[in-house]
């Protein structure tokens, strides 16, 4: 795939995210022109979800939109789908009710 095409498979949203999003699926393995230079999915990344750009240290913020969006539960290295499985939201999940 083309430096110009692995570009469109990403998008970020502001210039401060830690974080892309995936316009289409990427699979494992898959080099991508990244915004802050080359890397590489070390997962399989749905359409739509979110592509870590920059290492994030756990507990330290992750940002989206321009703002942080949560905290690391783990270190994010380039490449991590960054996902509830390893990013605590600070924006709430929104499926729980509080009785």
């Amino acid at each position: 795939m083309s430096t110009d095409a692995t570009a469109a498979l990403l998008l970020r949203l502001h210039p401060t995210d830690d974080v892309a999003v995936a316009r289409s699926a990427i699979a494992i393995g898959t080099a991508l022109a990244g915004p802050d230079g080359p890397l590489q999915a070390l997962d399989d990344i749905p359409a739509g979800h979110k592509i870590a750009t920059r290492a994030v240290a756990a507990g330290d913020p992750v940002r989206k939109y321009g703002q942080v969006i949560g905290k690391a539960a783990r270190d994010l290295a380039v490449g991590d789908h960054a996902h509830v499985h390893n990013v605590e939201s600070a924006r709430g999940r929104g499926d729980r009710v509080k009785a």
